[in-house]
């Protein structure tokens, strides 16, 4: 650990990145870590850590409570020179909410101010927030990607409530001359994927036969590896504070490509059925699935020029081996 290292406060540790994050920060050896998990989540925090850290002890203090407009961050914060906020209320599938957006905006918003303010008033320096692409929107145009720069155009209660949260950050930045650090992602795949990610995979390693075989699209994806070295680059780098980047692995695939290196990981043959597009987006209007389809079958492409520009930074693995390392990971799984 660096002498007089300043402490890095990660919140949503047990999250998918969270976990990913926090072993990433443990290996580098360099910060004094810390984490704030959920309550109910804080005893499996000890599973992923690296081989000789040995338990929650071994990361620093761990504090637990709930994101919201009240949380009392006070000992978390202290001693904190740099926060990596990741936890939030995630892009949920099947909502069974009332009201979505409220929820979404009591953890994604009200908290994320609640722990801004909190942050500044401790003389934390910088917060790094993770963010989501669809802020930006659920597609893009073929040919075309999104930038940095481009007009935050969300499309769903989960996509408003991260791009309510960065203009809140904004806010607090301008107020208190807290450093605060952007980065949208897209989906972001690994060890331990879940969602519809996690889904595909099951359906490519049983040899289900699936109707994409016509499908053309181009969808830029951010293997976990990458997504953590990026973040880790965010705590200290001059040219971070006050930047929102764009993160994507360089790599674009179409849904069908995906299928293939999935498959190809697992030594199987993929079975693609070519299936006019067309049909596949009726069927998805008259069943209810039209926003499933439209992510099978659209294009969503990320430009991360400007973030390796200003950052200096290369994606340390490639598309093939961040799929392979999913892939291991999914069939020796319980």
């Amino acid at each position: 650990m660096r002498a007089n290292a300043g402490g890095v406060l990660v919140t949503g540790a047990t999250g998918f990145v969270g976990r990913a994050l926090l072993r990433g920060l443990v290996t580098a050896g360099e910060y004094n870590v810390r984490t704030f998990v959920r309550a109910a989540a804080r005893e499996p925090l000890d599973q992923p850590l690296p081989a000789g850290v040995g338990s929650v002890s071994g990361v620093g203090s761990v504090f637990s409570g709930e994101v919201g407009p009240t949380t009392d961050w006070s000992q978390a914060l202290d001693g904190v020179h740099c926060i990596i906020h990741c936890a939030g209320r995630a892009h949920v599938m099947h909502e069974t909410e009332a009201d979505a957006l409220a929820a979404y905006r009591r953890v994604n918003v009200d908290g994320t101010r609640r722990l801004a303010e909190q942050a500044a008033l401790f003389g934390v320096r910088r917060l790094v927030f993770l963010s989501s692409i669809k802020v930006n929107g659920e597609e893009t145009a073929p040919g075309s990607a999104f930038g940095p720069h481009d007009l935050p155009q969300p499309e769903d209660s989960y996509g408003l409530s991260k791009w309510e949260a960065e203009q809140v950050l904004g806010r607090v930045a301008s107020d208190t001359g807290l450093e605060v650090v952007v980065v949208r992602s897209p989906l972001v795949y690994g060890p331990g994927v879940k969602g519809n990610l996690l889904r595909l995979l099951g359906l490519v390693s049983r040899g289900v036969p699936l109707p994409i075989g016509r499908v053309r699209n181009q969808r830029s994806m951010v293997g976990l590896d990458n997504l953590v070295d990026l973040l880790i680059r965010c705590i200290d780098h001059p040219a971070a504070a006050g930047e929102t980047f764009l993160v994507a692995d360089g790599e674009d695939l179409s849904t069908p490509e995906l299928v293939r290196q999935l498959a190809q990981a697992m030594g199987r043959s993929p079975r693609l059925i070519p299936v006019p597009v067309s049909w596949l987006q009726a069927a998805g209007r008259l069943t209810g699935k039209a926003a499933q389809v439209s992510r099978l079958v659209a294009s969503l492409q990320v430009d991360a020029t400007r973030t390796r520009e200003v950052l200096g930074w290369v994606p340390p693995l490639s598309v093939a081996a961040g799929l392979r390392g999913t892939v291991k990971a999914y069939l020796v799984q319980p």
